[in-house]
């Protein structure tokens, strides 16, 4: 209708009928059969609509509404139902259903990024002791008697490593039992096996060094107690960054690390006396020795394929070294985006697509800085990428419990690398590269097919 009042539909609900006035003012009318009763409820349906929306029955309404508090009387006078099952009835019906995703826990696998970085340059920081050193071995067989202890003790300590691992599964005492025999037992190996190429002389002493501080810091190590680590190669960091303008004598060069072997090796003692204080677990059960056995064939075989690149790429022996930090980073972030694939995916295809696209996207990460590093070094490229790729791969199907694959692939690609620099012309990149990237091929495909099963991952 037109004129000064006017009567127009819809109002403030749907039950209303707007009345408009001359001066504009609006009277909104209830329509009959509208109560008060019925606004109640609807304004208890709107105050409760996040808790009723993921009811799927009314009865679970029923019971919100009891520990509500609501009494019968007030469900009579206010809301006009004759009981708190008819209300639950009629809140579940004018409330859609709505069931909103539960909150996604936290990254069990988020990195520690201070810690990575920190391993990242201990692994490279020990590597002065032997700039310092070096006039006084770099004679005779003083290097091959260093190089075979340390891949002695590379492998050693690479078993050791697993073994206290699974034996913390048993106890915190347990794992530094372990640790505490198997550490000196390594160290005395790796020196016979050094002296045995090196004969008696100050050379033997080097090497027994050499082979105190890797099983001090391999300790250390296990037990998360890098900082401590850090501050026995003080004096090695310090001296060695005073070289360009300080001439050290042979007593300095021979001191100075000889501080941080015993620094060492003191810390480690003092770092086990807290698991070796704790009580031992009832009825520990001792894993087989044979389980950690192929994690030292892989570091034989890691350490030689590095080593021999080494050989004619000294400074690629440098980067890779200084790109274990994040490796091992890019571990941790390799089993968090696979847990949030698992929940994104609701099909194994659609699983082992993300998953290849994880595990390319991680390898891309890694590999990208170890370019202009090597080319900043002077290091050849594509060797240094097939090895690193070859590590990385390795170490993440280690990670996840695959370690017979790995160990025999590194061994065969180390046997293979040596066996064409003994008897082949030269250093032919061609065939070192086929021998690298065979190995980082046969690996990458490998963890396709293991960590592209959702199995894997749980």
């Amino acid at each position: 209708m037109s004129g000064p009042l006017a009567l127009e539909p819809g109002g403030a609900a749907d039950d209303t009928l707007a009345l408009r006035l001359a001066d504009d003012r609006t009277i909104a009318l209830r329509l009959p059969g509208r109560s008060a009763h019925q606004d109640a409820v609807d304004a208890l349906a709107a105050e409760l609509t996040d808790r009723i929306g993921p009811a799927v029955h009314p009865y679970e309404v029923a019971a919100l509404l009891e520990s509500e508090g609501l009494a019968a009387e007030v469900v009579r006078d206010t809301y006009g139902h004759p009981d708190l099952f008819s209300l639950a009835a009629a809140l579940h019906e004018r409330v859609p259903r709505s069931f909103p995703e539960p909150p996604r826990p936290d990254d069990p696998w988020r990195p520690d990024h201070v810690r990575c970085a920190l391993r990242g340059a201990l692994f490279a920081l020990p590597g002065l002791a032997h700039l310092l050193t070096g006039p006084l071995w770099a004679t005779g067989r003083g290097v091959a008697a260093l190089v075979v202890a340390g891949l002695v003790s590379w492998a050693w300590g690479q078993a050791l490593g697993h073994r206290a691992y699974l034996r913390l599964a048993s106890g915190p005492r347990e794992c530094g039992r372990t640790l505490l025999v198997g550490a000196p037992l390594g160290a005395v190996l790796a020196t016979a096996a050094g002296t045995a190429v090196a004969g008696s002389g100050p050379t033997a002493l080097f090497v027994a060094g050499q082979s105190v501080y890797l099983a001090g810091a391999g300790v250390l190590l296990v037990l998360g107690r890098e900082r401590l680590l850090l501050a026995a190669l003080v004096p090695v960091v310090a001296v060695a960054a005073a070289l360009p303008w300080w001439e050290p004598g042979a007593l300095a060069r021979a001191g100075i690390p000889l501080l941080s072997v015993v620094g060492t090796a003191v810390a480690a003692g003092w770092a086990l006396t807290g698991p070796l204080a704790t009580a031992p677990a009832p009825g520990a059960a001792r894993p087989r020795p044979v389980l950690s056995l192929p994690y030292g064939l892989f570091g034989l075989g890691a350490g030689v394929l590095v080593l021999l690149e080494g050989r004619h790429q000294p400074y690629a022996v440098v980067v890779l070294t200084v790109s274990m930090g994040l490796a091992e980073w890019l571990l941790y972030r390799f089993r968090g985006m696979s847990v949030a694939a698992l929940r994104a995916t609701a099909t194994p295809a659609g699983f082992r697509l993300r998953s290849a696209g994880i595990l390319l996207l991680c390898l891309f990460a890694y590999l990208s800085p170890l370019v202009p590093a090597a080319l900043l070094t002077g290091a050849e490229p594509v060797g240094l990428l097939l090895i690193a790729a070859t590590l990385w791969t390795a170490l993440l199907l280690q990670a996840f419990g695959t370690a017979w694959v790995p160990a025999v692939v590194c061994l065969a690609a180390a046997g293979a690398v040596g066996a064409f620099t003994l008897i082949g012309p030269g250093r032919d990149l061609l065939v070192l590269s086929l021998c690298h990237g065979t190995a980082a091929v046969v690996l990458g495909v490998c963890a396709l097919r293991t960590l592209g099963r959702p199995s894997a991952h749980a």
